[in-house]
């Protein structure tokens, strides 16, 4: 596949300095790479759909492939449309929702989902600001279901796109903490001009960084870009930046609320307070995390004074 040239080896990065490799470079090997070495995932079949990426990219928000794809492949059994989903109450999607962590997340989707199903007649937008303006649905989600969905043109910045730009372009082994509006800069100088191959780009590098050029432990002699990559030609310099701390789990309240939410997911209705009460051992804690989950949305209190999923019987 030919790459588009996007840039020029003139135009600068983030910061004024020149790109140093002209993108074309960059573009032919990871493409071809990534057409050679893909992942078969079942959320790029076509038969996915939109409906299919977007679940996916909801799904895949700081948790990793493998425990997502059990629960992709049983969510898209039950509600292979967003008019399917939306029809259930919000509590079912957070039950499905199982043990991926963060389920606000399946809030949000169940959100999307509705509002897809009254204002899209059902079908997931093409248009980039409608996507924007789902609930639950932001810069990133929005550019990768425009991209993977229906191959347009749009910069997609995950951790791992992040980490290889760092590396491969400016000379960092990790990028910042957060996106910076430098990153989407550079992000949009890389981007090929052709929105089908654009769209490749973005795939491709997303499965790059998953995959060679990891956090942790890059496999840089399998890189397609090795030779052109400002990191190793650097030397490949230790992280200078603030101390790179992996998030805790256990003892947070993230846990005592993954706890509270596995006895409803686990009930087929509301349950007393007792048997919420029997799965941490600090009061005080246990209050504030099922608290957090009434304040969330997540579990809603009844008159009587059990709890439910939202919307459940």
């Amino acid at each position: 596949m030919t790459a588009t040239t996007a840039t020029t080896a003139t135009d600068t990065a983030p910061g004024g300095a020149s790109l140093g490799t002209d993108p074309v470079a960059l573009h032919a090997p990871v493409i071809e790479w990534f057409h050679h070495n893909a992942r078969d995932l079942p959320w790029r079949r076509p038969e996915a759909g939109a409906w299919g990426v977007m679940v996916s990219e909801f799904m895949l928000q700081q948790t990793p492939v493998s425990r997502v794809l059990p629960v992709y492949e049983e969510w898209m059994r039950r509600w292979p449309r967003p008019a399917d989903l939306a029809a259930e109450p919000a509590g079912e999607a957070v039950r499905a929702w199982g043990r991926l962590g963060y389920p606000r997340r399946a809030l949000r989707l169940h959100g999307a989902a509705a509002a897809i199903a009254e204002r899209h007649g059902g079908e997931v937008p093409t248009d980039h600001h409608q996507l924007l303006a789902l609930p639950g649905v932001g810069e990133y989600t929005a550019a990768a279901v425009a991209s993977f969905a229906y191959g347009q043109r749009h910069a997609v910045l995950d951790t791992n796109v992040r980490r290889v730009f760092a590396r491969a372009v400016t000379g960092t082994e990790y990028p910042p903490n957060a996106t910076t509006a430098a990153e989407r800069k550079l992000a949009r100088l890389l981007l090929p001009e052709e929105p089908a191959t654009a769209a490749r780009w973005a795939a491709a590098t997303m499965e790059l960084g998953a995959l060679l050029c990891t956090a942790r432990t890059p496999d840089c002699g399998r890189c397609p870009i090795l030779e052109q990559c400002a990191w190793r030609r650097a030397g490949a310099p230790a992280h200078q930046g603030p101390p790179r701390r992996g998030q805790t789990y256990v003892g947070t309240d993230r846990q005592v609320r993954g706890k509270l939410l596995a006895v409803l997911r686990e009930m087929p209705g509301p349950v007393p307070r007792a048997a919420l009460d029997r799965v941490w051992h600090d009061p005080e804690q246990r209050s504030r995390a099922l608290g957090g989950l009434l304040s969330d949305g997540l579990v809603e209190r009844l008159p009587d004074g059990r709890y439910r999923l939202p919307g459940s019987d």
